[in-house]
């Protein structure tokens, strides 16, 4: 069947100028015209699916006959093959040799270094002082990311370069991947700023593989496991750690960040959810500093997770077709683009009642079971499933108790959005109110 084509397409510049200006609103509506819709953007075509049963096949029942699409080929220069951007067997190998280092116990090991980070920076917070809130959660992301990558002495330093260069990288990463490829040959500053941070990160990254590869010792953090992770006899070599390294910091840090940010001010700007927040964190944790043990009674908070990461996700994946694919009506060739948009999923009233609100009592357990696969996706799915989730979900349970049990944290202006390639805090201003 004839594909639709979304409205609002320009000549020779299709629907990029309607993405740009007018992002996920765009985007959230294409629903209305099909399961699957035609974006021009510039020259190349794509096709937008918009169901979650479409994107379930996607990512998941046919993800094998996939690969990343377009936008992820921009960042392969400086990504390199790290799980993010990697494909097919070279993928699977690398995730089957990753996995070691997200598996329960681990986690359990990193929560008190989360639980430590959070309390350190709660603890230099002043009553009544105002905080930029995602400054202060960027920072808490790469000391968390950064202190379970890199324990040793020397890896400490590596933190250091990464809470120096990190955000240079993902920002003008973001921009080279949305750019024509001569842009990042102009001589401008922020591509001067760009391969200078990415210089410096692989510089010091590298000194800590080959001083780990020197002692060989098992540190309890996530470069010894892949450092000693192997397949048939054969391990990691060293430009392949940095590449999975700096997968972790990009992937790691930023989206993280991100949610806890916009938890915060959601928590807030609603007495209601400060108030039962508040009393379970005494309840079950009280004076004490939080363990992984409490997460699993920590349910109340972890709701408030689940509904941030459904207002507040990723705009949108591109996948490429690597043979012929059949997604409901609609039959693609074989390097066809297509778009998955958690945004616009997450958004849709048909699955989320006012989704515009934020509501963290939707996520009852009747609630869950009722959602068509594919409607709430994160953190992705199928074998490319982002494999720190449950990292990053214990990360935020972990840090909001740690905060709500010592402070109130009370918005001063209504909160300000910079959409890029997610829904950006943009100046969260707060006030931190002791609540002992």
């Amino acid at each position: 069947m004839p594909v639709p084509v979304a409205p609002h397409r320009w000549p020779l510049l299709g629907h990029t100028p309607s993405m740009l200006t007018q992002r996920a609103r765009f985007t959230d509506a294409l629903h209305e015209h099909g399961d699957v819709v035609r974006l021009d953007l510039g020259p190349l075509h794509a096709h937008f699916v918009t169901s979650p049963s479409l994107t379930h096949e996607v990512l998941v029942s046919q993800g094998s006959k996939f690969r990343k699409g377009a936008m992820f080929d921009k960042f392969q220069p400086y990504l390199g093959t790290g799980l993010l951007l990697s494909n097919g067997e070279y993928h699977l190998r690398q995730r089957r040799m990753m996995q070691p280092a997200f598996h329960r116990e681990r986690i359990e090991a990193y929560a008190s270094t989360m639980a430590r980070a959070a309390a350190s920076l709660a603890a230099r917070w002043r009553p009544g002082e105002v905080r930029v809130i995602e400054d202060d959660m960027q920072e808490l992301a790469v000391t968390i990311v950064g202190e379970t990558l890199f324990s040793t002495e020397i890896g400490k330093r590596a933190v250091e370069e990464v809470r120096r260069s990190i955000f240079t990288v993902i920002q003008q990463g973001m921009i080279r991947a949305l750019s024509p490829s001569f842009v990042e040959k102009l001589p401008l500053p922020g591509n001067r700023e760009f391969d200078a941070a990415i210089a410096r990160m692989k510089a010091v990254v590298l000194q800590v593989i080959e001083s780990w590869r020197a002692d060989g010792t098992d540190n309890g953090d996530v470069l010894s496991m892949l450092l000693l992770a192997q397949e048939d006899g054969v391990g990691m070599t060293d430009q392949q750690t940095y590449d999975e390294v700096l997968t972790l910091l990009t992937a790691g840090i930023e989206t993280t960040a991100i949610a806890l940010a916009w938890a915060l001010y959601e928590v807030g700007d609603d007495p209601d959810v400060e108030r039962r927040l508040h009393a379970e964190v005494d309840s079950v944790v009280g004076d004490r500093p939080v363990t992984f043990r409490d997460v699993a009674s920590l349910t109340y908070t972890a709701r408030i997770v689940q509904e941030t990461l459904r207002k507040y996700p990723i705009w949108f994946v591109m996948r490429r077709t690597l043979t012929e694919v059949q997604l409901g009506d609609v039959s693609l060739p074989a390097g066809a683009e297509v778009i998955v948009s958690p945004h616009a999923l997450h958004h849709d009233e048909r699955y989320f009642p006012s989704p515009e609100r934020f509501w963290p009592d939707r996520w009852t357990p009747e609630f869950t079971a009722g959602l068509p696969r594919g409607a709430f996706i994160p953190f992705g799915g199928g074998n490319r499933q982002c494999l720190g989730n449950t990292f990053a979900q214990t990360e935020i349970v972990i840090t909001l108790a740690t905060i709500a049990a010592k402070w109130r944290l009370v918005p001063t202006r209504p909160a300000r959005v910079k959409f890029t390639s997610a829904p950006y805090p943009n100046g969260l201003l707060m006030k931190a109110v002791p609540r002992n």
